[in-house]
Parts: structure tokens; sequence; C-alpha cells
């Protein structure tokens, strides 16, 4: 019998019309939003349904907005496919994509969660409105090669990894001087780049002082044993003790996501088929990009 494993996404994977069809369909989605506007203050449902996009787009709105959205297409997944969550193994999120893999495991409560994610939003937000920053993607250049690159388009301001997601894709994160330099040099390089549609640069050291926020309102919720291993982006290891999640979640703020590493390394301990539970479907190409024949599914928000 195959191994199972479900991938949450992160930040970026969100659009306008999200959720809809599963709020429509499904009480129990239709419920989670319920409950995240009595928490929020706002209609998310509204806001995934019919935007604005700019609103949507803000990491404030979008990371609750994904958490949420992502969690309903869990209940589309355990309405269509009955026992498939049973049978998962092991979980890993995205970024942001943790928060939702921590409640699936049972580390966090919904509620607890949708509290944390939304600090974390309004915290990352802050910190990209105090400096104008970007993220990019750079395509076709290795790791080594966007290290160099990064080192020749830094100069005085801030550029750095900040996320490995698979062979020939790896995102920076910088000022925004610093980034346009580095779309100039990337071309230089034979590589390609593409902006993404991000705040700031999230996972360098301009998040500063949004990973003390997100310490701040761990440390008001109860993190639980998780039922199963969850894998962290800090490290691409597995974690089922609670005060090392807390103390990972804190340094994700800042630290590149290993993401890449965290695939061969599920791969690597028997996992052979995953869910990609969540709005989009970049993760199960990034995953076709480490092991072009793994089976993987996706289960869209």
């Amino acid at each position: 019998m195959a191994k199972v494993a479900f991938l949450f996404p992160g930040q970026g994977a969100q659009a306008v019309g999200m959720g809809r069809e599963l709020a429509d369909k499904l009480p129990a989605a239709r419920t989670l939003f319920e409950k995240a506007a009595a928490l929020l203050g706002y209609d998310l449902l509204e806001l995934c349904t019919k935007g604005p996009v700019d609103r949507l787009n803000s990491t404030s709105a979008s990371q609750p907005a994904i958490f949420v959205a992502s969690l309903a297409a869990l209940e589309s997944l355990r309405a269509s496919q009955p026992g498939v969550s049973e049978r998962c193994e092991g979980v890993a999120g995205l970024s942001l994509g943790e928060y939702t893999a921590l409640t699936f495991a049972g580390a966090l409560t919904f509620e607890d969660a949708l509290r944390v994610v939304q600090r974390r939003g309004e915290a990352m937000q802050a910190a990209s409105e105090a400096a104008p920053s970007s993220m990019i993607s750079v395509l076709g250049l290795d790791e080594p090669k966007v290290a160099e690159l990064c080192e020749q388009a830094r100069q005085s301001d801030c550029l750095a990894i900040a996320n490995l997601l698979c062979p020939g894709n790896i995102v920076i994160s910088g000022s925004k001087a610093a980034c346009d330099r580095a779309e100039v040099l990337a071309r230089q390089m034979n590589g390609r780049t593409m902006r993404l549609t991000v705040a700031g640069a999230f996972h360098t050291q301009l998040m500063k002082p949004a990973d003390q926020a997100v310490a701040q309102v761990l440390g008001q919720v109860k993190i639980a044993r998780p039922r199963l291993p969850v894998w962290s982006n800090v490290d691409a290891k597995p974690h089922e003790d609670s005060t090392e999640i807390v103390q990972l979640l804190v340094r994700q703020v800042l630290q590149p996501v290993l993401w890449e590493q965290t695939m061969r390394n599920m791969l690597a301990a028997g996992f052979d088929c995953f869910f990609e539970i969540g709005p989009g479907r970049v993760l199960a190409g990034l995953l076709k990009r480490v092991h072009r024949k793994v089976e993987c599914h996706n289960v869209s928000a």
C-alpha cells in the first residue's frame, strides 16, 4: 500500500474565486469560513470569492485566506475519498502552509492557528511596508550560481536566497534596488526571473521584527504534540516535539524555506503518494521536478 503524505500551499497560491464552490457544496467548508469571519472580523469568503484582488493579495489577508481555503479543500477530500486522511503518515506545508499542516496534524486548533496566521500576516505586511522589497523566482540557475548572483547584486542592500523550491527554481528576497539589479544580472548569467505577487522580502532579515511578533502570539496558544510527523521548512526534517515546533516556526520567518530538500527527505522516508491540498497546483509541479514519476494528486480550493 502507498505511503501517503499531504502538502499544503503557501502565499502566492491565492486567486479570486477560491473557496466558492467548496462553500456552496460542503457544509463543513462553509462552517470553516463562518468561523473565520467571526474571528477575523470580516467576511473572508466574500473576499476569497469576489476580491478585490489587491486586497486578497495583501499579506495580512492572503495568509488567512489560503489557510482557510486549504482546510476547506481538505474537507472536500474527506467527502470524496473517505479514509484517505486517516492513511496520511506525514505532512508538510510551504511557509504559511506549515500552519495548515500543523492544524491537520492536531498540533493547533483551527481557531488558534488562524489567530497565529492572522498576526503573522499582519506582522509580515508591516515589515514589508517598512522598506520597499521584493521576491523573485530565479529560473535555470543552480544554487551556487544563485548565491553568486546574490553576492554580486547585493551591494550594501539586503538580498538572499529565500526559497529553495526545486532544481532550477530558487527564490531570492531583498530590497527593491537589489532585486532590480539581480534581474539584470540573472539574464547576463543565462537565467530567467519572475517577480512574485507578495508584499515583501519574506524569509530574510528584512522581516524583522515580524519573527518576534510570531513568537509572541505562539506563546499565547497551546501547541500539542502532533499525531503524525510535520516536516519543517527550516531544516527539512520531521518534528513532533511542540517546543521544537515553536522555535522552528519563529525561525521560519527569517530563514530560507528548504522545500526541495524537504521533498527529497520525504521521498527517502518512503512516501510515494502525495496530495497537494489547497488553492493552485504549484507544489505538484515542484515535486515533479524533484521526482518526475512520483504520484501526486491535486485537491483544489
